[in-house]
């Protein structure tokens, strides 16, 4: 063994911070001892179990100050023997010990939390800024009235003329075909844009020749911004111009448009009972006049009303006008709305529709939205040291888990049967767990990292990926270390940088997604058969799952593409909506009619309307970052996530998980096949 830096065992070497640390790690239970071969306890007395004396003094270190590129011991000794490639491939070791992904340095995120993966930076690459005190962050993040950069660098007074210009073109910019400008002569100018140099803090001018849109976006008139087909015409301004509420008049018998509504000519919808009725209630007065006094004799299937065009017809509630226009058609709102007409099933009808709820939850008096039935839903977030328990109606916060100050909590999931929390702990490179009851804490396996873990309720398993190795893997929840780690390669070989997981235990599914050359979303049996292809177009960074099941739908955020897309489980009915404010997503969560997930970036845990993306709340923002994210349902007889839609006695008794009843009838590890 390296004398510096491990210990001896029977089965082998340890590392030096394993010693006397309350675990178990030798077969033989040597680390733990005092007396003849305990020379940890020695360590332990004067410096306690969480640091390490260097050796001929009484100086004390934390353990995470071993081998992170410092000399902290007089002598040195705690930077010796050190591994040269102590991260895996792929990665990148920071001061502190910390493994983060390689390109996630110099991205203008402080990802290692000591900053080091941003101080140690050549020139910014493209898109990014430097500050005064060396940091990376990106263009974007000037002027954004938050001070990203430690001496505010990227906030100068030139904020305020930048707030002021934006969307307008300094004089003698001219816009349109063969204008004079000196600068772009004979182009068309589509919108020109202010920026503020992070050096001087001058105002600067740059034009864009034009502005390319998603597939499933379109254009503002100004130039300035996309917008999701879905906000066309909504009644609701979502251009700054408001560009995409113009034009709606031919629109006005659309699902989401009143029955009974009559297009004025600027583009606005007017009900019918204000048409000719002597009083000029369009802005233009296009409802009153013409032929308004023409007398309805039409053979209309439900009603007539007059108009300056002449007598109409008007169909009643859930139906529209047919082509010949004067039949009327039912409107299958479940179809045509989607999500917008119920929050979970939808049964159409003649005329109207209705909505429905899965067990565990309960239609709302407004008749569209379904709400779980017992105790307070809750949000577990992991932000750097801690665990905190958010009340989605309540607001309260709570710390139901704190580890030590120097360690990092990351991905996280929970156990709803035995109400325990595990987590990734990258400094010591274990999986951890806490039992939210007793309080009583455990290391469930250790020589790991991942991205991200999931637990298997109903199976017994928990699963983890290594986007280094390119690996699925899997051990039991009931595992308890005993110095040899006991898991299971659950899928290897093709894997492209597995990152985000998911699992389905009622139906023995589990969805990932991969971030590597060729991002794509994935589907699998738990046991790593039966694996295809969910999703590879129109993908860039899918960093972050959760499953709706409720509605048979996964979403995802992009990183890259700063968006929330989300399918049905079967790849299909695919919808992506751009959201400025998806910059970093490393965790999500679905509840209800929610779609929640935590920002590295801003430091802060957000919330959306999951189906039209609006109605954005900032729930959290905390001094560091969030990670991991879980939505449980806390303190009922039967535990159940807001994922689930079952009691787990109904899901058991139905057999869909083959590893629910006596382990499957294996002796160690059982993996579900559906």
């Amino acid at each position: 063994c390296a004398a510096s830096r491990q210990a001896a065992c029977v089965a082998g070497c340890i590392p030096v911070p394993w010693l006397c640390d309350g675990e178990q790690q030798c077969p033989d239970g040597t680390d733990e001892q005092c007396g003849q071969a305990g020379e940890c306890c020695g360590l332990s007395s004067v410096c306690g179990i969480k640091k390490v004396q260097c050796p001929g003094t009484h100086h004390c270190i934390p353990h995470w100050e071993l081998c992170d590129r410092h000399q902290d011991c007089e002598d040195g000794w705690d930077e010796e023997g050190c591994p040269q490639q102590p991260c895996l491939p792929g990665q990148w070791q920071c001061r502190n010990r910390v493994c983060i992904m390689a390109e996630w340095k110099c991205n203008g995120i402080d990802d290692c939390g000591d900053s080091s993966d941003e101080d140690v930076c050549a020139p910014c690459t493209p898109g990014m800024v430097r500050c005064d005190e060396g940091k990376c962050i990106l263009e974007s993040l000037m002027c954004d009235d938050k001070d990203d950069c430690l001496d505010g660098t990227d906030e100068p007074s030139t904020c305020g003329e930048l707030h002021a210009a934006a969307g307008c073109c300094p004089s003698g910019w001219g816009q349109g075909e063969g204008s004079h400008n000196a600068v772009l002569p004979h182009v068309t100018l589509c919108f020109c844009s202010a920026l503020v140099d992070i050096r001087s803090g001058d105002l600067y001018w740059l034009a864009f020749l034009h502005l390319s849109c998603s597939r499933t976006h379109v254009l503002c008139r100004d130039g300035t911004g996309c917008v999701a087909q879905e906000y066309l015409c909504d009644g609701e301004k979502d251009c700054a111009d408001g560009s995409d509420e113009d034009g709606c008049a031919q629109l006005c018998n659309t699902p989401g448009r009143s029955h009974s509504s009559y297009p004025c000519g600027l583009g606005s919808c007017l009900n019918v009972s204000l048409v000719c009725n002597g009083q000029q209630d369009c802005t233009d007065g296009s409802d009153e006049g013409g032929n308004c006094s023409v007398p309805c004799q039409r053979s209309c299937t439900h009603l007539c009303y007059p108009s300056p065009q002449g007598p109409r017809c008007q169909c009643g509630p859930g139906y529209r006008l047919a082509e010949d226009g004067l039949s009327c058609t039912d409107i299958d709102e479940c179809m045509e709305w989607g999500e917008g007409a119920c929050s979970q099933t939808c049964l159409n009808a003649p005329g109207s529709y209705s909505c429905g709820c899965l067990p565990g939850y309960l239609l709302e008096p407004d008749g569209h939205v379904c709400k779980l039935t017992g105790p307070e839903p809750k949000l577990l977030v992991a932000v750097q040291s801690e665990v905190l328990s958010y009340g989605l109606r309540s607001g309260h916060e709570e710390v139901v888990l704190a580890t030590d100050k120097d360690r990092v909590v990351f991905s996280l999931d929970y156990d709803l049967v035995e109400r325990k929390v595990f987590w990734m702990d990258l400094a010591t490179e274990s999986i951890r767990w806490q039992d939210l009851n007793s309080g009583k804490k455990g290391t469930l396996v250790k020589g790991v990292r991942s991205d991200c873990i999931a637990v298997d309720w109903l199976g017994r398993n928990l699963y983890w990926t290594d986007g280094a190795a390119g690996q699925v893997l899997a051990t039991r929840l009931g595992a308890a270390w005993q110095g040899i780690p006991e898991y299971t390669v659950v899928m290897d070989g093709d894997l492209d940088q597995p990152h985000s997981l998911v699992l389905q235990p009622l139906a023995g599914l589990m969805y990932w997604s991969e971030v590597g050359s060729h991002s794509r979303l994935m589907e699998a049996s738990m046991d790593g058969s039966q694996r295809h292809v969910l999703l590879a177009q129109g993908l860039g960074w899918p960093t972050a799952l959760a499953l709706d099941l409720p509605t048979q739908r996964i979403f995802w955020l992009d990183e890259k593409l700063g968006s929330v897309g989300s399918a049905h489980l079967d790849g299909s009915s695919v919808k992506v909506l751009k959201l400025r404010w998806v910059q970093s997503p490393f965790a999500a969560a679905v509840c209800e009619g929610q779609l929640y997930w935590s920002e590295r970036k801003t430091w802060s845990v957000q919330q959306v309307d999951k189906a039209s993306g609006k109605n954005r709340t900032m729930l959290l923002k905390r001094h560091g970052q969030p990670h991991g994210l879980q939505v449980p349902t806390w303190g009922a007889p039967n535990p159940a996530l807001c994922l689930v839609a079952a009691v787990l006695t109904g899901a058991v008794s139905a057999g869909t998980n083959g590893c629910a009843k006596s382990n499957g009838g294996c002796a160690q590890l059982c993996l579900p096949n559906p």
